[in-house]
C-alpha cells in the first residue's frame, strides 16, 4: 500500500489485540469493549500545562476564553479521530507509519523531535506532581521533584496487571478529577449568563494582544503531539475483525470512545477556567497566573479549605495519569521509529531522569517562580514539535494508496488540512510572542 518498508512487529506487543470484541454483542457491549483508549488519550489534554494557561485566562479575562477551549477540543477530537483511523486501517501507529514512509534520516529526525517533546511533557508532569505534593502535604518542591520518580513507578507497577486494568485506573482517576471540579464550580457559583456568553467567540480575542497570547497558549497546550502516537497504537489493543466491515465498526466505536473521553477533558479544562474566572476575576484578582497562587487564594475567597484540597487532589491525579500515558507514548515512539524495545519501568526511569535534572536545577535556583516559567517553556517545546506529528498524520490519512477505502472523506481531509495550518500558524505566533516578549 505504497509504504517504503513494511512494519511487522506492533508496538506494545504484549497488549496487541489482547482485548476481545464480542462478535454479535449488543451495541452497549461493543461500546464497553472499545471504551478505554480514548480516556488514556484524554488525560494528556488536562495536564499541568493546561492548568497554567486556563488559570491565567480565567483570572485575567473571565469567561471570554471558554470559546477557545471549545475550539481547541474540537480540533483535538478531529486529530485523534485521524490517529485511530490510521492505526485501525494500516495496523501501524504514527511512529511506524513515519518510519515506513520517510527516508531513514528523516525518520531519525522525527524520532528525536518526538523524544524531546515527550521529555518536555514529562517535565510538566514532574512540576505538576511536585506542586501538588507541596500543596497537599507541604513537601518542599525539591523533594516533590524527587518523589515524582516514586509516584511514577508506583503507578507503572499497577500496569503489570493488564491493559484493561490500566484503563480502569485512568477512568477512576478522571472521575475523581471531574467530581473535584464539580464541587469547586458549585462553591464558586458562577453567573450562568456570563458563563454561557463565554462560549461565544468575541473579536476581542484577536484584537487584544494579551488575550490573544493566552488564547494561543491554550491552543498550544491542548493538542499534544505524543497523544497522536499513543492513540494510533493503543486502539490496536482491541481484537476486531481484520475485514472491511470489522475495521469500519472499529473506527466507529473507537471514535465514539475518543469523543466522549475528550468531552470530559473539555469539561475539566473549562472548569479550571470557570473556577478561576468566578473566584479570581470577579473579585479583582486578575493577575493570578501560577498554580500555587491559585491554590492559596481558593480557601479565603471560597471560604472552604476542602476546595483547596480538591484542587490539589485533582492536580496530583492529573499528574499521575499524564505520567503513565506519556510513558506509554514514549515506548511507542521508541519502538516505532527505531525498533528499540524497553520495559515501561526502564522507559519511565530514563525519561523521568532526563526531565528531573533541569527541573531540579531550576527549582533549587529559582523556587516557585522558576518552576512556573519552566512549565510554560515545556509547552513551548511541545508546540514546536506539534507540526512534525500533525502534518504526517493528515498526509497519511488523506492518501488512498495508504488507506484504501478508508481514506479520509473529503470534508474531513480539508478540515484536517485547515486545522493543521491553523495549529502551525498559531504555534508559530506563540513562539514569536514567547521569544520577543
Amino acid at each position: 500500500m505504497n509504504w517504503r518498508q513494511n512494519s511487522t512487529q506492533p508496538a506494545l506487543a504484549e497488549t496487541h489485540r489482547s482485548i476481545a470484541i464480542p462478535a454479535g454483542g449488543s451495541l452497549l457491549r461493543k461500546l464497553f469493549a472499545f471504551a478505554g483508549p480514548g480516556y488514556l488519550v484524554a488525560v494528556g489534554y488536562m495536564d499541568p500545562g493546561n492548568w497554567a494557561t486556563d488559570i491565567a485566562g480565567g483570572s485575567a479575562f473571565g469567561y471570554a476564553l471558554l470559546s477557545v477551549i471549545v475550539l481547541s477540543n474540537l480540533m483535538a477530537i478531529l486529530l485523534q479521530a485521524l490517529a485511530l483511523r490510521l492505526g485501525i486501517v494500516t495496523r501501524r501507529d504514527l511512529a511506524q507509519a513515519c518510519r515506513d514512509h520517510f527516508s531513514k534520516p528523516v525518520g531519525i529526525a522525527l524520532w528525536v523531535l518526538a523524544e524531546i517533546a515527550i521529555i518536555a511533557c514529562d517535565m510538566a508532569e514532574v512540576i505538576g506532581t511536585a506542586i501538588a505534593l507541596n500543596l497537599l502535604f507541604g513537601l518542599p518542591l525539591t523533594l516533590g521533584v524527587l518523589a515524582s520518580v516514586l509516584t511514577a513507578l508506583a503507578v507503572l507497577m499497577l500496569q503489570t496487571r493488564g491493559f484493561r486494568y490500566l484503563e480502569a485506573l485512568i477512568v477512576s482517576f478522571m472521575s475523581i478529577v471531574v467530581l473535584c471540579f464539580i464541587y469547586q464550580i458549585a462553591l464558586a457559583d458562577p453567573v450562568i449568563a456570563d458563563l454561557v456568553a463565554g462560549f461565544i467567540p468575541t473579536p476581542e480575542i484577536i484584537q487584544n494582544p494579551q488575550m490573544l497570547y493566552i488564547a494561543i497558549g491554550i491552543l498550544g497546550a491542548t493538542v499534544m503531539p505524543h497523544n497522536l502516537y499513543l492513540h494510533s497504537s493503543i486502539v490496536q489493543t482491541r481484537s476486531y475483525a481484520r475485514t472491511p466491515k470489522g475495521k469500519r465498526e472499529a473506527i466507529k466505536f473507537a471514535t465514539i470512545d475518543s469523543t466522549i473521553a475528550l468531552m470530559l477533558a473539555l469539561f475539566v479544562n473549562a472548569a479550571i477556567l470557570i473556577v478561576a474566572a468566578a473566584t479570581f476575576h470577579t473579585t479583582g484578582h486578575t493577575e493570578i497566573t501560577e498554580i500555587h497562587e491559585a491554590h492559596g487564594m481558593l480557601e479565603p475567597l471560597l471560604g472552604s479549605a476542602l476546595a483547596a484540597t480538591a484542587f490539589g487532589v485533582a492536580l496530583l491525579l492529573c499528574g499521575f495519569n499524564s505520567t503513565l500515558t506519556a510513558t506509554l507514548a514514549g515506548q511507542i515512539v521508541m519502538e516505532g521509529f527505531i525498533k528499540l524495545k524497553l520495559s515501561l519501568f526502564k522507559r519511565q526511569l530514563i525519561t523521568r531522569m532526563l526531565a528531573i535534572v533541569p527541573t531540579m536545577l531550576v527549582t533549587i535556583s529559582y523556587g516557585e517562580s522558576g518552576t512556573a516559567s519552566l512549565l510554560v517553556f515545556s509547552q513551548v517545546i511541545l508546540s514546536m514539535q506539534l507540526p512534525f506529528a500533525v502534518i504526517p498524520l493528515v498526509m497519511f490519512t488523506s492518501q488512498k494508496s495508504k488507506m484504501g477505502e478508508f481514506v479520509s472523506p473529503t470534508w474531513m481531509k480539508y478540515t484536517a488540512i485547515g486545522v493543521a495550518g491553523l495549529i502551525v500558524t498559531l504555534n508559530l505566533t506563540m513562539l514569536y510572542y514567547f521569544f520577543t516578549a
